[in-house]
């Protein structure tokens, strides 16, 4: 064997145990440490998870972990900025957040994240790359968030009052225009709502492929031009004639629930099964997708370049990763998250509790369709807002 074949052969047997030296440094350093993880508050199902996951990682690491209870992630994204120019560059309020599509997008032209370091988790081995964990909003991760969680769109009915559901865009008109005012969305800017636009956007646009690259004037006007002549034809239909709009999913839930809508939706599989659980909607309810397909991602945590608390903030990430935060994340008694991980590589009885689907949840195989480029989110919602939002 060559010298320099047999120094290649000695390097990469000792990578793994460099990785595990550099990562036993990073738990020591964690140690102590206090991480502020800012993340949505909104969900007493996910505040009750995260509380969990924070006293898992204090009686096994000593990091202290503080559930910073935000409900627009934009507003993180500002502070984050606010504090660079002011100065703040190593002890900034932030050390982990909740994050994806259009914020980390921001977040990483503006060069405001520490990394990379999501490859270099030991927990990273468990996941399943298949799942779209290296691309956010078609934007590449490149190691600077890890992922958490899958959603995708699903809609919820009642099969006493809809045994049939509509399944495909041009199913809800025809649906909404037997139904009326029995249909709606939430209004955008509220995130379901922006979802539901962009579901019908890459159902009804023949430049699917434009909405992968980032957005502009001349590509927005044509991709987007079925869409509003649909909302134009839907919004007469819905609820309030589409004057007036859910301001979230959860009344919808609501107004499902009380037999003012016929239809829901939300961007967990899982959430029909929690809201029967919980007695919010009856045992009939059911969730199901469209034939075609709905949007669906992968949600993220990442930690700002000016995070106090870098090491604690990883040693977080990396438990958040783990088949047991995974398992019980995925609990719909819990959650109900879906899981990044590949099941084949965890252990058995995890692989069966998270296959299991309890009454309501989505058990029908819909195919997953990748979400837009990030920058397009704001110009949906713009114009959307220009069209619809002052009646």
């Amino acid at each position: 064997m060559k010298l320099s074949s047999l120094a290649a052969l000695i390097f990469s047997l000792a990578l793994p145990t460099l990785a595990q030296a550099d990562w036993a440094k990073t738990e020591n350093e964690a140690s102590g440490q206090t991480v502020y993880f800012n993340a949505w508050g909104g969900g007493e199902a996910i505040n009750a998870y995260i509380a969990w996951a924070a006293r898992e990682v204090k009686a096994r690491y000593g990091v202290e972990v503080k559930h910073v209870k935000v409900t627009d992630t934009a507003e993180v994204v500002k502070r984050v900025q606010t504090e660079l120019a002011a100065g703040r560059k190593t002890d900034g309020s932030v050390d982990l957040m909740w994050v994806n599509g259009e914020n980390f997008r921001n977040l990483k032209q503006a060069n405001l994240l520490f990394g990379p370091w999501a490859e270099r988790l030991p927990n990273w081995g468990l996941v399943d790359l298949n799942k779209p964990v290296r691309s956010d909003f078609s934007v590449p991760t490149q190691g600077f968030e890890a992922p958490w969680g899958t959603a995708q769109l699903t809609f919820i009915a009642d099969r006493a009052k809809t045994p049939v559901p509509p399944r495909s865009a041009t199913e809800l008109l025809t649906f909404a225009q037997s139904n009326a005012g029995r249909v709606s969305y939430p209004k955008p800017p509220d995130f379901h709502g922006t979802t539901f636009v962009k579901q019908l956007l890459l159902e009804l646009t023949p430049q699917r492929a434009a909405l992968q690259q980032p957005v502009n004037r001349e590509a927005f006007a044509s991709a987007t031009q079925p869409l509003w002549a649909y909302l134009d034809q839907l919004h007469a239909h819905l609820w309030r004639n589409g004057k007036t709009f859910p301001a979230s999913a959860a009344e919808m839930h609501r107004m499902l629930a009380d037999g003012e809508l016929k239809l829901s939706l939300t961007f967990n599989p899982n959430e029909a099964a929690n809201l029967i659980a919980s007695k919010q909607l009856p045992p009939s309810a059911y969730s199901f997708g469209w034939r075609g397909g709905t949007i669906g991602n992968v949600h993220f945590v990442a930690i700002p370049v000016n995070a106090k608390a870098r090491a604690g903030a990883q040693v977080l990430a990396n438990f958040l990763l783990s088949a047991e935060a995974q398992a019980r994340k995925a609990d719909s008694s819990v959650w109900g998250d879906g899981s990044v991980l590949d099941l084949a590589k965890i252990p058995a009885p995890l692989q069966a509790a998270m296959r299991a689907r309890p009454s309501g949840a989505l058990v029908e195989a819909v195919p997953t369709l990748a979400e837009p480029h990030a920058s397009w989110v704001e110009a949906l919602e713009t114009e959307w807002l220009k069209r619809y939002g002052s009646r």
